[in-house]
C-alpha cells in the first residue's frame, strides 16, 4: 500500500513531519519520490491523452464550419437560381450542422478547463516532488556528516587508547630497567638484612605505581566507551 492514497495526499503532505514519525527516514523519502514520480507519469499521461483528443476536437470544428459554411453557399445559389426550396432545404442542413458545432465547441470548451487543472496538478506534483528530493539531498548530506563524524571519534578514541598503552609499556619498560639495575648491582654481593628489607619496600612501591596506573587506564577506556 502507498504512503498517499490520492492526488491531494500529496500536494497537501508535511514531508518533513512525515520524515520525523518514520523509523526509517532515507527508507520512507525513496518511497515518497517513487509514489509522487509515478503519480506524476499518470498525469501526464492523462494530458497526453486530453491534448490528443483536443486536437481531434479542434479538427472536427474546422470540418463542421466549413460544413455549414459550404451549406450556405449552396442555399445563396438556390435562392439566385430561383429554387427556394432548395435553399430552404439546405438552410436546414446549415442550421443541424451549427448545432453539431456548437457542441462541439462546448466539449473544446470542458476539454480547454480540463486541462488547465491538469496543467496545475502537474506543476503542483512538480514542486512538490523537487521538495522531497532536496530533503533526500538533504538526509544524504546529514547521514554522511554523522557518518564521518562518528569515524573521526572511533578513530580518535583508537588514538588515545594506544597512546594510552604505549605509556604504560614505556612505565613497564621503565620498571623493568631499575628492577634491572638494582639486580646487577647486587650481583656477586649477599644482600644484608636492611637491604633486604628496603628492596622489599621498593618493590612494593612500584606494585603500587603499576597497580594505580592500571586503574587509570580502565577509568579512561570506560569514559570513551
Amino acid at each position: 500500500m502507498g504512503i498517499f492514497s490520492r492526488f491531494g495526499d500529496i500536494v497537501n503532505a508535511n514531508i518533513t513531519a512525515l520524515l520525523d514519525r518514520a523509523e526509517d527516514p532515507a527508507k520512507m523519502i525513496r518511497m515518497m519520490i517513487q509514489e509522487m514520480e509515478d503519480t506524476l507519469v499518470e498525469v501526464r499521461t492523462t494530458s497526453a491523452r486530453v491534448i490528443a483528443d483536443r486536437k481531434s476536437l479542434q479538427r472536427r470544428l474546422e470540418r463542421l464550419a466549413d460544413e455549414a459554411a459550404e451549406w450556405e453557399r449552396k442555399a445563396r445559389l438556390a435562392i439566385n437560381k430561383g429554387r427556394e426550396d432548395l435553399a430552404r432545404a439546405a438552410l436546414g442542413e446549415q442550421q443541424a450542422i451549427e448545432e453539431a458545432l456548437k457542441q462541439a465547441q462546448q466539449e473544446l470548451t470542458a476539454i480547454e478547463e480540463q486541462l488547465t487543472v491538469l496543467h496545475e496538478e502537474i506543476g503542483q506534483l512538480q514542486q512538490k516532488l523537487d521538495d522531497a528530493k532536496a530533503k533526500q539531498k538533504s538526509l544524504q548530506v546529514r547521514e554522511q556528516t554523522s557518518r564521518s563524524r562518528l569515524d573521526m571519534r572511533r578513530a580518535s578514541n583508537r588514538d588515545k587508547l594506544e597512546d594510552a598503552f604505549r605509556k604504560f609499556e614505556a612505565y613497564e619498560r621503565r620498571m623493568d630497567n631499575m628492577e634491572a639495575e638494582i639486580e646487577s648491582q647486587d650481583l656477586g654481593r649477599n644482600p644484608g638484612l636492611n637491604e633486604q628489607f628496603e628492596d622489599l619496600e621498593r618493590n612494593d612501591q612500584v606494585e603500587d605505581a603499576l597497580a594505580a596506573l592500571k586503574a587509570r587506564m580502565k577509568s579512561t577506556e570506560r569514559s570513551h566507551d
